[in-house]
């Protein structure tokens, strides 16, 4: 219900922002574009942020369902050779103590454990081509125990609100961004996305724990997130004393491997326990296959959404009117320069991307904004592109506090990010 309002909400923004641009400029171009228009027109260009219009959105979220088609079914099928193999079983009784203090109603070793430990592991990586399909299945297993089919469980959103918010131990990305547009140093700002994004996922882990009265003060909690914390620290530690090639070289090893490991872990578990490895292969695939077209209607239905929001203006109204009222109270407005990639973020990953490059352009990549926009973009996923596909691929409608709890582990990265960027470069 929660979705249904905001998604209502931001068709009805838009077109009241767009109506009003009309009144003002008596030039209805705005409606054109709205429908037809795409990123590369010249309105687009004359009316930053540019993007496309309805037609041209839903043919793209067809075309990142159609991208999914091989990706799903390559890990699907994997997915399926482990659970036949034990894998998943054997990966679910390690993480258990953890686990079970974080979703108290899920049955001991559970599979949904060993699934929703890959997708956190392949989130860690940055590999988001790996991430998603693991993250499916995991909300597919959790489905399993799911008493309402139409309804978010407690383990369903704790599991969501943990996945959105990103943690993500290199941006590599985001380093070659900068990297390509001659920063003096562009891996300053690893260290400052690496704490924005803890914090978000630190702040979704409270958030989340409070509504469902969760206790975390006991030992196996303190142990696996003291763990984690030292691994950052560590991994911090050792980065630093990278040049910037040295980092990419290694983060490349570390994602590439850790993918051709689980390959190959997969393979010989499927071998040992002599099963038939390529017939149930096949078996998960054709669930991948199936599971990335029924997400289409989800994925155009909120990306055209955000595509009125963007064509519309509102956007651009909402940043000036934000730098005007800081300004107006005596603050520091350098910070606003790079909210856009903020706010776009949670509703568009490709969108925020572009906003983070058009900041390091505008304003230079080692300024104030260019930095911000890059911490920014770090820290946190894309809260509504995960709503819709993952709740979506279980047929979901009703996601509860999910929507409101994401967009505030968010707001907490965006606050961190922005006294990072001070506190760094300020």
């Amino acid at each position: 219900m929660a979705l249904s309002r905001i998604w209502s909400a931001f068709i009805i923004c838009a077109l009241l922002v767009a109506g009003f641009q009309w009144y003002q400029t008596g030039d209805p171009a705005v409606f054109s574009y709205m429908v037809t228009g795409k990123s590369t027109d010249a309105y687009a260009q004359a009316h930053p942020p540019g993007a496309d219009g309805l037609i041209e959105t839903c043919n793209t979220a067809v075309q990142i369902c159609i991208k999914l088609i091989g990706i799903m079914a390559l890990f699907m099928g994997l997915m399926r050779i482990a659970e036949q193999a034990g894998g998943i079983n054997l990966l679910s009784r390690i993480i258990a103590p953890f686990f079970s203090r974080l979703f108290p109603g899920l049955p001991k070793d559970h599979p949904a454990m060993g699934h929703m430990m890959m997708n956190f592991s392949a989130n860690l990586l940055g590999l988001d081509n790996a991430a998603t399909p693991f993250g499916i299945r995991a909300m597919q297993s959790l489905q399993e125990t799911n008493p309402d089919k139409n309804r978010a469980s407690d383990a369903q959103i704790m599991f969501l609100c943990l996945h959105a918010s990103g943690l993500t131990l290199i941006p590599v990305s985001i380093i070659a961004a900068r990297a390509a547009l001659l920063a003096e140093s562009p891996t300053d700002i690893f260290v400052p996305c690496l704490i924005a994004t803890f914090v978000a996922t630190l702040a979704a882990l409270l958030l989340v724990s409070f509504r469902q009265k969760i206790n975390l003060m006991n030992l196996p909690v303190i142990l696996w997130l003291g763990g984690i914390s030292m691994l950052i620290i560590s991994l911090v530690v050792y980065t630093r004393t990278l040049a910037p090639e040295g980092l990419a070289s290694f983060s490349g090893l570390l994602s590439n491997g850790l993918i051709l490991f689980i390959f190959l872990a997969i393979v010989v578990g499927g071998l040992y326990k002599k099963i038939n490895l390529f017939e149930a292969f096949v078996d998960g695939a054709k669930g991948g296959f199936e599971t990335a077209v029924k997400i289409i209607p989800y994925l155009v239905g909120i990306l055209v959404a955000i595509s009125m929001l963007r064509t519309s203006g509102t956007f651009e109204i909402v940043i000036q009117g934000m730098k005007q009222f800081f300004a107006m109270l005596g603050f520091d407005t350098r910070f606003v320069d790079g909210l856009p990639t903020a706010l776009i973020k949670p509703l568009s990953g490709s969108g925020a991307r572009g906003m983070m490059i058009s900041a390091m352009e505008t304003y230079g990549p080692d300024s104030f904004a260019g930095r911000l926009s890059c911490i920014l973009q770090g820290s946190s996923d894309t809260t509504f592109y995960v709503i819709a596909v993952y709740f979506g691929a279980v047929g979901i409608s009703n996601t509860r506090y999910a929507v409101g709890t994401m967009l505030l582990a968010d707001l907490a990265g965006i606050l961190t990010s922005i006294g990072l960027a001070y506190m760094f470069f300020g």
